[in-house]
Protein backbone atom coordinates (compact mmCIF):
# COMPACT_ATOMS: atom_id res chain seq x y z
CA UNK A 1 0.00 0.00 0.00
CA UNK A 2 1.21 3.48 -0.90
CA UNK A 3 -0.44 6.30 1.01
CA UNK A 4 -0.82 9.99 0.14
CA UNK A 5 -1.28 12.29 3.11
CA UNK A 6 -2.92 15.55 2.06
CA UNK A 7 -5.10 14.31 -0.79
CA UNK A 8 -7.17 16.54 -3.14
CA UNK A 9 -4.47 19.07 -4.17
CA UNK A 10 -2.89 19.11 -7.63
CA UNK A 11 0.27 17.28 -6.53
CA UNK A 12 -1.62 14.57 -4.65
CA UNK A 13 -4.03 14.10 -7.54
CA UNK A 14 -1.31 13.80 -10.18
CA UNK A 15 0.72 11.57 -7.85
CA UNK A 16 -2.22 9.18 -7.40
CA UNK A 17 -2.61 8.94 -11.18
CA UNK A 18 1.08 8.25 -11.71
CA UNK A 19 1.31 5.63 -8.96
CA UNK A 20 -1.74 3.81 -10.28
CA UNK A 21 -0.49 3.87 -13.88
CA UNK A 22 3.10 2.75 -13.26
CA UNK A 23 3.65 1.40 -9.75
CA UNK A 24 0.65 0.10 -7.76
CA UNK A 25 -3.14 -0.11 -7.69
CA UNK A 26 -3.07 -0.15 -3.89
CA UNK A 27 -3.30 3.54 -3.05
CA UNK A 28 -4.75 5.16 0.07
CA UNK A 29 -5.81 8.80 -0.09
CA UNK A 30 -5.87 10.58 3.25
CA UNK A 31 -7.34 13.97 4.15
CA UNK A 32 -10.28 15.36 6.08
CA UNK A 33 -12.45 14.91 2.98
CA UNK A 34 -10.63 12.63 0.49
CA UNK A 35 -12.02 11.97 -2.98
CA UNK A 36 -11.12 9.17 -5.35
CA UNK A 37 -8.73 9.82 -8.22
CA UNK A 38 -8.59 6.22 -9.44
CA UNK A 39 -11.47 3.76 -9.09
CA UNK A 40 -9.35 1.46 -6.94
CA UNK A 41 -8.30 4.13 -4.41
CA UNK A 42 -8.97 3.56 -0.72
CA UNK A 43 -10.25 6.67 1.07
CA UNK A 44 -9.34 7.41 4.69
CA UNK A 45 -10.53 10.44 6.63
CA UNK A 46 -7.99 11.78 9.12
CA UNK A 47 -6.76 14.99 10.72
CA UNK A 48 -2.95 14.98 10.64
CA UNK A 49 -2.91 17.30 13.65
CA UNK A 50 -4.13 14.26 15.60
CA UNK A 51 -1.35 11.78 16.28
CA UNK A 52 -3.64 8.77 16.72
CA UNK A 53 -5.51 9.47 13.48
CA UNK A 54 -2.21 9.98 11.65
CA UNK A 55 -0.88 6.60 12.79
CA UNK A 56 -4.14 4.92 11.78
CA UNK A 57 -3.86 6.54 8.35
CA UNK A 58 -0.28 5.33 7.90
CA UNK A 59 -0.95 1.79 9.18
CA UNK A 60 -0.36 -0.85 6.51
CA UNK A 61 1.62 1.50 4.25
CA UNK A 62 4.91 0.66 2.55
CA UNK A 63 5.50 4.22 1.31
CA UNK A 64 3.90 7.41 2.61
CA UNK A 65 3.88 10.67 0.63
CA UNK A 66 3.40 13.86 2.64
CA UNK A 67 1.90 16.40 0.23
CA UNK A 68 -0.07 18.58 2.62
CA UNK A 69 -0.77 22.15 1.56
CA UNK A 70 -1.64 24.48 4.42
CA UNK A 71 -3.11 27.96 4.49
CA UNK A 72 -0.97 30.71 2.97
CA UNK A 73 -1.13 32.40 6.39
CA UNK A 74 2.29 31.89 7.98
CA UNK A 75 0.87 31.92 11.52
CA UNK A 76 -1.32 28.93 10.70
CA UNK A 77 1.63 27.15 9.12
CA UNK A 78 3.87 27.93 12.13
CA UNK A 79 1.31 26.47 14.51
CA UNK A 80 0.34 23.39 12.52
CA UNK A 81 3.29 22.24 10.42
CA UNK A 82 5.62 21.15 13.28
CA UNK A 83 2.76 19.12 14.80
CA UNK A 84 1.97 17.46 11.47
CA UNK A 85 5.61 16.67 10.77
CA UNK A 86 6.12 15.13 14.22
CA UNK A 87 2.95 13.05 13.91
CA UNK A 88 3.93 11.77 10.46
CA UNK A 89 7.50 10.95 11.48
CA UNK A 90 6.28 9.10 14.58
CA UNK A 91 3.64 7.21 12.59
CA UNK A 92 6.11 6.14 9.89
CA UNK A 93 8.61 4.97 12.50
CA UNK A 94 5.98 2.92 14.36
CA UNK A 95 4.55 1.44 11.18
CA UNK A 96 7.97 0.99 9.49
CA UNK A 97 6.84 2.94 6.44
CA UNK A 98 9.11 4.92 4.13
CA UNK A 99 8.40 8.65 3.98
CA UNK A 100 8.58 10.94 0.94
CA UNK A 101 8.13 14.63 1.82
CA UNK A 102 7.06 17.09 -0.86
CA UNK A 103 8.77 20.38 0.01
CA UNK A 104 9.10 23.90 -1.39
CA UNK A 105 12.00 26.37 -1.52
CA UNK A 106 10.93 28.97 1.03
CA UNK A 107 13.73 28.08 3.46
CA UNK A 108 16.46 29.12 1.01
CA UNK A 109 15.47 32.77 1.12
CA UNK A 110 17.42 35.26 -1.00
CA UNK A 111 20.12 33.41 -2.89
CA UNK A 112 22.69 34.70 -5.36
CA UNK A 113 23.43 32.36 -8.24
CA UNK A 114 22.19 28.82 -8.72
CA UNK A 115 20.16 27.07 -5.99
CA UNK A 116 21.17 23.44 -5.39
CA UNK A 117 20.36 20.81 -2.78
CA UNK A 118 23.41 22.07 -0.85
CA UNK A 119 22.23 25.69 -0.68
CA UNK A 120 21.98 26.72 3.00
CA UNK A 121 18.73 27.78 4.62
CA UNK A 122 19.11 31.56 4.76
CA UNK A 123 15.52 32.76 4.89
CA UNK A 124 14.77 35.44 7.45
CA UNK A 125 11.06 35.55 6.55
CA UNK A 126 8.31 33.88 8.52
CA UNK A 127 7.34 31.38 5.79
CA UNK A 128 10.96 30.43 5.23
CA UNK A 129 11.63 29.91 8.93
CA UNK A 130 8.68 27.53 9.23
CA UNK A 131 9.81 25.48 6.23
CA UNK A 132 13.36 25.41 7.54
CA UNK A 133 12.12 24.20 10.90
CA UNK A 134 10.10 21.26 9.61
CA UNK A 135 12.73 20.26 7.05
CA UNK A 136 15.35 20.25 9.80
CA UNK A 137 13.03 18.09 11.93
CA UNK A 138 12.85 15.53 9.15
CA UNK A 139 16.59 15.61 8.42
CA UNK A 140 17.36 15.06 12.10
CA UNK A 141 14.95 12.11 12.19
CA UNK A 142 16.67 10.62 9.14
CA UNK A 143 20.09 11.01 10.80
CA UNK A 144 19.18 9.95 14.33
CA UNK A 145 16.43 7.33 13.99
CA UNK A 146 15.56 4.33 11.83
CA UNK A 147 13.30 6.45 9.63
CA UNK A 148 13.78 5.83 5.89
CA UNK A 149 12.82 9.07 4.17
CA UNK A 150 13.64 11.62 1.50
CA UNK A 151 12.84 15.23 0.66
CA UNK A 152 11.54 16.17 -2.79
CA UNK A 153 11.78 19.92 -3.33
CA UNK A 154 10.10 21.97 -6.04
CA UNK A 155 10.12 25.65 -7.03
CA UNK A 156 6.92 27.48 -7.90
CA UNK A 157 4.34 25.56 -9.95
CA UNK A 158 2.55 26.33 -13.13
CA UNK A 159 0.09 23.90 -14.57
CA UNK A 160 -3.40 22.82 -15.64
CA UNK A 161 -6.53 21.87 -13.73
CA UNK A 162 -6.55 23.01 -10.09
CA UNK A 163 -2.91 24.12 -9.94
CA UNK A 164 -2.62 26.92 -7.40
CA UNK A 165 0.41 29.21 -7.57
CA UNK A 166 1.36 32.84 -7.95
CA UNK A 167 2.06 32.36 -11.65
CA UNK A 168 -1.21 30.56 -12.28
CA UNK A 169 -3.12 33.26 -10.39
CA UNK A 170 -1.50 36.26 -12.09
CA UNK A 171 -1.11 34.78 -15.57
CA UNK A 172 -3.58 32.02 -16.37
CA UNK A 173 -6.47 32.83 -14.04
CA UNK A 174 -6.53 36.40 -15.35
CA UNK A 175 -6.46 35.05 -18.89
CA UNK A 176 -9.48 32.87 -18.10
CA UNK A 177 -11.30 36.01 -17.00
CA UNK A 178 -10.09 37.98 -20.05
CA UNK A 179 -8.22 40.40 -17.80
CA UNK A 180 -4.73 41.85 -18.15
CA UNK A 181 -1.87 39.64 -16.94
CA UNK A 182 0.12 40.92 -13.97
CA UNK A 183 3.86 40.54 -13.34
CA UNK A 184 5.56 41.10 -9.99
CA UNK A 185 8.35 43.73 -9.84
CA UNK A 186 10.23 42.96 -13.08
CA UNK A 187 9.68 41.20 -16.39
CA UNK A 188 13.34 40.72 -17.30
CA UNK A 189 14.62 38.26 -14.68
CA UNK A 190 14.97 34.54 -15.38
CA UNK A 191 12.65 32.33 -13.38
CA UNK A 192 12.47 28.57 -12.80
CA UNK A 193 9.00 27.05 -12.74
CA UNK A 194 8.02 23.40 -12.54
CA UNK A 195 5.08 21.88 -14.40
CA UNK A 196 2.91 20.53 -11.57
CA UNK A 197 2.27 17.07 -13.09
CA UNK A 198 6.04 16.67 -13.60
CA UNK A 199 6.64 17.28 -9.89
CA UNK A 200 4.23 14.51 -8.98
CA UNK A 201 5.56 12.07 -11.58
CA UNK A 202 9.15 12.62 -10.47
CA UNK A 203 8.20 12.12 -6.84
CA UNK A 204 6.46 8.82 -7.65
CA UNK A 205 9.60 7.65 -9.45
CA UNK A 206 11.86 8.67 -6.57
CA UNK A 207 9.61 7.04 -3.99
CA UNK A 208 9.74 3.74 -5.85
CA UNK A 209 13.51 3.78 -6.39
CA UNK A 210 15.15 2.28 -3.27
CA UNK A 211 18.58 3.93 -3.54
CA UNK A 212 17.15 7.48 -3.57
CA UNK A 213 16.25 7.61 0.12
CA UNK A 214 18.09 9.56 2.85
CA UNK A 215 18.65 12.38 0.35
CA UNK A 216 17.18 15.68 -0.80
CA UNK A 217 16.15 15.91 -4.45
CA UNK A 218 15.36 18.98 -6.51
CA UNK A 219 12.54 17.91 -8.81
CA UNK A 220 13.13 18.30 -12.58
CA UNK A 221 12.45 21.55 -14.45
CA UNK A 222 12.91 22.68 -18.03
CA UNK A 223 16.45 24.04 -18.49
CA UNK A 224 15.24 26.57 -21.04
CA UNK A 225 14.63 29.33 -18.51
CA UNK A 226 12.47 32.27 -19.51
CA UNK A 227 11.89 35.76 -18.19
CA UNK A 228 8.30 36.74 -17.40
CA UNK A 229 8.29 38.77 -20.61
CA UNK A 230 9.37 35.74 -22.66
CA UNK A 231 6.92 33.50 -20.82
CA UNK A 232 4.03 35.82 -21.66
CA UNK A 233 5.23 36.09 -25.28
CA UNK A 234 5.10 32.29 -25.50
CA UNK A 235 1.59 32.28 -23.99
CA UNK A 236 0.56 34.86 -26.62
CA UNK A 237 1.93 32.74 -29.48
CA UNK A 238 0.12 29.65 -28.28
CA UNK A 239 -3.09 31.51 -27.47
CA UNK A 240 -3.04 33.19 -30.86
CA UNK A 241 -3.40 36.70 -29.53
CA UNK A 242 -0.98 39.33 -28.25
CA UNK A 243 -1.49 39.53 -24.50
CA UNK A 244 -0.72 42.73 -22.64
CA UNK A 245 0.51 42.79 -19.09
CA UNK A 246 1.18 45.17 -16.23
CA UNK A 247 4.33 45.11 -14.10
CA UNK A 248 3.33 45.69 -10.48
CA UNK A 249 5.89 47.84 -8.70
CA UNK A 250 6.72 47.32 -5.04
CA UNK A 251 4.47 50.17 -3.84
CA UNK A 252 1.58 48.86 -5.93
CA UNK A 253 1.94 45.36 -4.47
CA UNK A 254 1.94 46.73 -0.94
CA UNK A 255 -1.10 48.87 -1.66
CA UNK A 256 -3.02 45.90 -3.09
CA UNK A 257 -1.94 43.79 -0.11
CA UNK A 258 -3.94 46.04 2.20
CA UNK A 259 -7.10 44.60 0.67
CA UNK A 260 -5.92 41.25 -0.72
CA UNK A 261 -4.75 38.48 1.63
CA UNK A 262 -3.11 36.47 -1.13
CA UNK A 263 -1.01 39.42 -2.26
CA UNK A 264 -0.11 40.23 1.35
CA UNK A 265 1.26 36.71 1.86
CA UNK A 266 3.28 37.10 -1.37
CA UNK A 267 5.33 40.05 -0.10
CA UNK A 268 7.82 37.83 1.73
CA UNK A 269 8.55 36.00 -1.54
CA UNK A 270 9.25 39.04 -3.70
CA UNK A 271 12.99 38.33 -3.62
CA UNK A 272 12.27 35.64 -6.23
CA UNK A 273 11.32 38.33 -8.73
CA UNK A 274 14.05 40.91 -8.06
CA UNK A 275 16.89 38.86 -9.57
CA UNK A 276 17.32 35.67 -11.61
CA UNK A 277 15.92 32.70 -9.67
CA UNK A 278 17.67 29.58 -10.96
CA UNK A 279 16.69 26.24 -9.42
CA UNK A 280 19.16 23.49 -10.29
CA UNK A 281 17.69 20.00 -10.79
CA UNK A 282 20.75 18.44 -12.45
CA UNK A 283 21.13 15.81 -9.70
CA UNK A 284 17.77 14.27 -10.66
CA UNK A 285 18.55 14.52 -14.36
CA UNK A 286 21.85 12.69 -13.90
CA UNK A 287 20.17 9.91 -11.91
CA UNK A 288 17.25 9.57 -14.34
CA UNK A 289 18.60 10.60 -17.77
CA UNK A 290 15.59 9.13 -19.62
CA UNK A 291 12.99 11.07 -17.63
CA UNK A 292 10.85 13.18 -20.00
CA UNK A 293 10.56 16.74 -18.70
CA UNK A 294 7.65 18.85 -19.92
CA UNK A 295 8.99 21.89 -21.75
CA UNK A 296 7.48 25.33 -21.18
CA UNK A 297 6.07 25.14 -24.70
CA UNK A 298 4.37 21.82 -23.98
CA UNK A 299 3.14 22.86 -20.53
CA UNK A 300 1.69 26.18 -21.64
CA UNK A 301 0.07 24.50 -24.65
CA UNK A 302 -1.78 22.10 -22.32
CA UNK A 303 -2.95 24.96 -20.09
CA UNK A 304 -4.14 27.09 -23.02
CA UNK A 305 -5.99 24.13 -24.49
CA UNK A 306 -7.83 23.74 -21.21
CA UNK A 307 -8.63 27.47 -20.98
CA UNK A 308 -10.03 27.55 -24.50
CA UNK A 309 -12.10 24.43 -23.82
CA UNK A 310 -13.57 26.01 -20.68
CA UNK A 311 -14.41 29.20 -22.57
CA UNK A 312 -16.12 27.25 -25.35
CA UNK A 313 -18.14 25.27 -22.82
CA UNK A 314 -19.30 28.46 -21.12
CA UNK A 315 -20.70 29.95 -24.35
Amino acid sequence: MQTILGANGIIATELAKELCTHFTKEIKLVSRHPQKVNSSDVLFEADLLNGIQTEQAVKGSDIVYLTVGLSVDWKTAAAQWPVIMKNVIDACLKQKAKLVFFDNTYMYGTSDGIITEQTPFLSTGNKGKVRGQITTMLNEAIQNTDLIAMICRAPEFYGPRNTKSITNTLFFETLKKSKKIKVLLRDDTLRTLIFAPDAAKAMALLGNTPDTYHQTWHLPCDNNLLTSKEFIQLISEIYGKKLNYTVLKNWMIRLISLFNTGMRETIELLYRYKTDYIFDSSKFKRRFPDYKITTYLEGITEIIREIKQLKNESK
